[in-house]
């Protein structure tokens, strides 16, 4: 195994160990970066671009089986050996991550430190069914909402009418599935593109429940993205929120944020608040949801058992979440509830596209703004992890998005 250094290492009180290898992965590096000075260490099934010839973090253990619950034990419990003494603070940064962890946690703690919620929480919020139930019982509004199953989806009658949106139940088994024009999500406008594409999912492998909602009305500005840290004593300590304003729009990266403006909503803070506690959650927790204008809510669309992709924008404005981390599961600080309020603009694509692509004009605005300020951050560029392969690719990154939103933009059916 490699080390990139291995007695800089050791020097430091904790070692962040990370699972996976995608942007959230560097976002959670350079966030423990920023704050301790630390370099973390990843496993993963692979090696993904954002983390590659970086300073900050290393992939030092690929494991393609890492999904299966005896391979992921058994991994890290031989990754740990390597650090001998060290304490070791585990992050996972995908779904199926946390999933794998809160199922294995008795085995895994002592180990490597962390806290999680308990399976049952678990299955309650991670199947999208149930996660609906959980909502209404909390007094939470969602997109009008059905399921259909590969054996009625041929003769399905839809309780509301088009656009619908339609997206797996089990996104593991989708992930694993291949068919023509496939697509994180889609959205049909008739009933013959929903015909279609739901005979193209379920001519793959796929074979599980599907989710089939209202489409709110309103372009990616009017998504907002929450950020939450409950900790072990399942006390919510941070809060902050994000209106989005672009998403990306490739296949795989539709319903993914790529610029966010750090909002605020004092009723959506305390009905979150008094959601996670009263669940009793433990760890971070990510929101997706939409505000519809119609009747003033906001439509809750999932929520993610970790932080967000995104939620570097969380730091970039002055909250740097590895802190709040840190301070509750190694440094055991007693925390009061902070609630995010400083506004910077987040970015993972040239600032360009924004005002290309963005139709709102009261965001664009604040949007050059910030810009004008000095307020604005790329996720991906970080001064202190610069060299000239991570620029090029950097470079290379950036050029792509004008060729993927020319291609793909407000492209959700089934077609390229």
């Amino acid at each position: 195994m490699k080390i990139m250094n291995t007695e800089a290492l050791k020097k430091q009180d904790f070692l962040p160990v990370l699972l996976g290898s995608d942007i959230n992965v560097y976002g959670m590096a350079r966030s423990f970066h920023e704050a301790y000075g630390y370099k973390s260490v990843a496993v993963g099934k692979g090696i993904l671009p954002a983390c590659t010839h970086s300073h900050i973090v290393e992939v030092l253990k690929v494991e393609p089986r890492l999904e299966e619950d005896d391979v992921f034990v058994r991994t890290l419990t031989e990754f740990a050996k390597n650090f001998s003494g060290q304490r070791l603070l585990l992050v996972p940064c995908g779904d199926n991550y946390i999933k794998m962890l809160v199922r294995n946690q008795t085995k895994l703690r002592g180990i490597y430190e962390f806290e999680c919620i308990s399976e049952e929480l678990l299955m309650r919020l991670s199947i999208k069914e149930s996660f609906y139930q959980v909502c209404e019982e909390h007094g939470f509004s969602f997109p009008k909402t059905t399921t259909c199953t590969y054996e009625n989806h041929k003769n399905l009658e839809l309780p509301f009418d088009f656009p619908v949106i339609i997206k797996p139940s089990n996104s593991v088994a989708y992930w694993n599935c291949k068919f023509p024009h496939k697509k994180k999500v889609f959205v049909a406008n008739t009933r013959e593109e929903f015909d279609a594409i739901l005979d193209a999912i379920y001519g793959s492998s796929y074979k599980d429940h599907l989710i089939l909602q209202e489409f709110i009305p309103g372009d990616d500005s009017k998504m907002r993205v929450m950020n939450c840290y409950c900790g072990k004593d399942k006390k919510v300590k941070l809060i902050a929120l994000g209106n989005a304003v672009l998403e990306e729009h490739s296949p795989e990266g539709i319903g993914s944020y790529a610029a966010i403006i750090n909002g605020y909503d004092e009723k959506l803070n305390e009905t979150m608040k008094n959601f996670l506690e009263g669940i009793g959650y433990v760890g971070f927790a990510n929101f997706d949801m939409k505000y519809d204008e119609r009747d003033g809510k906001y439509k809750l669309f999932e929520m993610n058992l970790r932080q967000g992709r995104s939620s570097y924008f969380v730091t970039a404005a002055g909250y740097n979440i590895a802190k709040w981390l840190a301070d509750d599961v190694i440094y055991n600080k007693p925390m009061d509830l902070t609630i995010a309020t400083n506004k910077v603009l987040y970015t993972i694509i040239p600032t360009k596209i924004i005002f290309d692509y963005c139709p709102d004009t009261t965001v664009k605005a604040e949007a050059k703004k910030l810009i004008d300020e000095g307020k604005v951050v790329n996720s991906y560029y970080y001064k202190k992890d610069r060299s000239l392969m991570r620029w090029l690719m950097f470079r290379r990154n950036q050029h792509n998005y004008f060729e993927k939103y020319k291609r793909y933009f407000n492209n959700k059916g089934l077609r390229d």
